[in-house]
């Protein structure tokens, strides 16, 4: 249940969640690089196709949600990318919905960014080294962060909404655990194959920490 549907939320959960939302994908406007833009727009076409297909867990149900895999390949730009994704969901297949479309985005889009932040320089190390096992395990930490932080928020949402959820809100985050494993090692052999491919689409997505000379050595 990343998708939290209409009805649930308090108004003022509800609000904030939009505001915040609103400031931080124009902030991620701002720095927007168009040349990105190919790659944001596969990995959102991803995100919409692979977040459609739930497997029920409990009383709940789970999905890819592969915010991880974005938030360390799109840095910032994987905010207006899941926005628009989750939007398309929210017309087209009513998940979710208009109303809590800012608290669902950030949701997935904050736990995105600590996967970018978090991970980014080891995995620039790894590149560096050519270490495939270290490549893998970036990607094994970004997934877990992008699952993890989206239960939690998920679960946090909820609990500020009334304590009647406190329960639900608990049984929710359990049903995460078996999806946090497979989506970790999902993005972990997707960022291998890629470091093995095509390098360079995880170098430029990297925080400008690397010199010349490291990225000659990479190449």
């Amino acid at each position: 249940m990343a998708h939290i549907p209409e009805g649930v939320l308090s108004a003022p959960v509800l609000i904030s969640g939009a505001v915040i939302t609103v400031a931080a994908v124009g902030y991620a406007m701002r720095r927007l690089d168009y040349e990105r833009l190919p790659q944001a727009a596969v990995l959102a076409a991803c995100f919409f196709i692979a977040s459609l297909v739930a497997v029920p867990v409990g009383p709940s149900s789970v999905h890819l949600l592969l915010n991880g895999l974005m938030g360390l390949m799109l840095g910032w730009l994987a905010l207006p990318a899941l926005l628009v994704a989750l939007l398309l969901q929210a017309i087209f297949f009513g998940y979710g919905g208009l109303l809590v479309l800012g608290v669902n985005c950030l949701n997935m889009a904050l736990p995105a960014l600590l996967s970018y932040y978090l991970v980014s320089p080891w995995l620039s190390k790894a590149l560096q080294a050519r270490q495939p096992r270290q490549l893998f395990a970036c990607g094994v930490a970004a997934g877990g962060i992008g699952v993890a932080g989206t239960g939690g928020m998920v679960c946090l949402a909820l609990m500020l909404s009334g304590s009647e959820y406190l329960l639900a809100g608990k049984i929710i985050l359990i049903t995460y655990l078996p999806l946090l494993l497979v989506e970790a090692l999902i993005t972990g052999a997707i960022i291998g194959f890629i470091a093995k491919v095509a390098p360079e689409a995880l170098l430029q997505k990297l925080p400008a920490t690397m010199n010349a000379e490291e990225t000659h050595a990479i190449n």
